[in-house]
C-alpha cells in the first residue's frame, strides 16, 4: 500500500474563477503521482458547516422544514448552518440552533464529522448532539431563511428517516448514526 504522501497530487497552477463569502471556485493544473497532468481540475471552497441533532428536555427532537432552491423542494432537516470566520464549530452550532429555533442550553457533544464531497470541495461538516435543550429566546433568522420549526418523538423521526422523508446527505449520516448507536 502506498503512503498518503506517495498518493498526493501536486498543484502546478491555481486560478480563482470567483470568490464569495459562501463559495469560491478555482481551477488548478495538477500533476498526479504517475506524472499525468490535468490542466483543468475544478474545486469549490466553502466555509465549515454544522448540523445539530437537538433533543428538548421533554425528549422531543427539533426539526425544520424549508425551501431548498437547488432542488426546488421543501426539505425536512435538522438545524444547520455555517461557521463564521474566526468562530469554532461548536459555538457556531449553538448560535445557529438558537437563531433558527430559539432553543439553547443543554449538554453538547461533538457527534460526527463528515466531508461533504472531498473530491471537489474543501470543507467539513460538524454534527453536534445537543441534549436537554430548552426555549431561551425568540428566533433570529438570516435574510434568506424562511423555515418552520417542529418537534417529533424519536420513534417518529426514526420512521421519517426510514420512509425517506429526509434527503440531505449531510443530515442523513448523523441521523442514521444516532439511531444506530443511541436507541
Amino acid at each position: 500500500m502506498r503512503s498518503d504522501k506517495e498518493m498526493e497530487w501536486k498543484t502546478l497552477e491555481t486560478k480563482y474563477l470567483f470568490k464569495r463569502n459562501w463559495l469560491t471556485a478555482k481551477v488548478e493544473k495538477v500533476e498526479l503521482p504517475d506524472g499525468r497532468i490535468y490542466d483543468e481540475y475544478y474545486t469549490l471552497e466553502y466555509p465549515t458547516w454544522i448540523n445539530v441533532i437537538a433533543i428538548t428536555k421533554d425528549g422531543k427532537m427539533i426539526l425544520e422544514r424549508q425551501w431548498r432552491h437547488g432542488l426546488k423542494i421543501v426539505s425536512t432537516e435538522i438545524p444547520a448552518g455555517v461557521v463564521e470566520k474566526g468562530e469554532n464549530p461548536m459555538d457556531a452550532a449553538k448560535r445557529e440552533l438558537q437563531e433558527e429555533t430559539g432553543f439553547g442550553g443543554g449538554t453538547w457533544t461533538q457527534f460526527l464529522v463528515t466531508a461533504p464531497n472531498p473530491s471537489v470541495m474543501n470543507n467539513l461538516c460538524y454534527t453536534y448532539l445537543a441534549e436537554g435543550v430548552e426555549l431561551v429566546s425568540d428566533t433570529h433568522l438570516d435574510a434568506t431563511e424562511d423555515l418552520e420549526v417542529f418537534f417529533r418523538d424519536k420513534d417518529e423521526v426514526y420512521e421519517m428517516l426510514r420512509s425517506g422523508q429526509f434527503c440531505q446527505a449531510l443530515m442523513l449520516a448523523p441521523l442514521w448514526k444516532f439511531f444506530a448507536t443511541r436507541t
